[in-house]
């Protein structure tokens, strides 16, 4: 395909920005450097903003012509989220994904960044700033993960196993309260439920043939773009609730990444009973 941005060029740019102004502010944060937005468990910190501005600048270079959708920049702007859909071209970028394992002093953090032409993702970074490497991947190009020497392996989903065997991650904290507990419930179908609260590792987990499963009910596009291209090219199989398509404009109807149909259907049967 043609590259509508060069995803290279962009996945050093998140590094950049890791290295100038997140780093040096893990377990260095000063007081007022955290703060709450919607919830107390909702935070955002100095390196999110600096990163994010920092990032912002590069992209203006990289793709003049794109429109930039960054988490604290919608945080500042609301109304900019909606212009994604209908955008022709978009950069999304997670500047601290992981900002409450950050702002802890927790190592499980990331940046991602997607590249969005006419509604459909087709790029992707995730970076993991302390492992200093990323996962990359364009559309139809298959998913790698990059060393910062350059170095490429070929990312590949896990094998599908019975549902009693699987394991991987299930974000509930926003499940609705109704069907709350049942889901809770019938997650001890599965071998191993667990969250990091961070897109940015648990798609690496994924993408890397480590689980066989990702659950998420709250879609915000700078979460799940990246990891959702990432996991497809790396033969994953991935949609919302109702068996749809996951896509750039969507934040809400929930959603099931897993290694083939099969094990979306059992998941979606005995699991998420949504």
């Amino acid at each position: 395909m043609t590259r509508v941005v060069d995803v290279e060029a962009l996945a050093h740019l998140l590094q950049d920005a890791a290295r100038a102004e997140i780093l040096p502010r893990f377990r260095n944060l000063g007081e007022g450097d955290i703060r709450s937005k919607s919830e107390a468990s909702d935070l955002v910190t100095e390196a999110d903003e600096a990163a994010e501005r920092m990032i912002r600048a590069g992209v203006a270079v990289l793709a003049p012509d794109a429109l930039f959708v960054g988490e604290e920049s919608v945080a500042a702007d609301p109304a900019l989220l909606a212009r994604l859909a209908g955008a022709e071209r978009a950069v999304v970028v997670d500047p601290v994904d992981g900002t409450f394992n950050f702002a802890s002093g927790i190592g499980a953090f990331g940046v991602m960044a997607a590249v969005v032409e006419k509604g459909e993702t087709v790029a992707a970074v995730i970076h993991d700033p302390l492992g200093n490497d990323w996962l990359i991947a364009e559309k139809g190009a298959g998913a790698f993960q990059v060393a910062a020497d350059g170095r490429r392996v070929r990312l590949k989903v896990a094998d599908p196993v019975p549902l009693a065997d699987m394991i991987g991650m299930a974000s509930t904290g926003f499940l609705p309260k109704d069907k709350k507990p049942e889901i809770l419930a019938n997650l001890a179908k599965v071998r191993y439920a667990t969250s990091y609260r961070c897109a940015a590792v648990e798609y690496r987990a994924f993408a890397g043939g480590f689980v066989h499963y990702l659950m998420y009910n709250k879609l915000m596009p700078w979460d799940h773009l990246p990891g959702t291209l990432i996991a497809k090219e790396a033969g994953a199989y991935v949609a919302r609730f109702d068996g749809s398509p996951y896509l750039p404009s969507h934040t809400a109807g929930g959603l099931l990444v897993t290694p083939d149909r099969d094990s979306w259907d059992a998941l979606r049967r005995e699991v998420f009973t949504l």
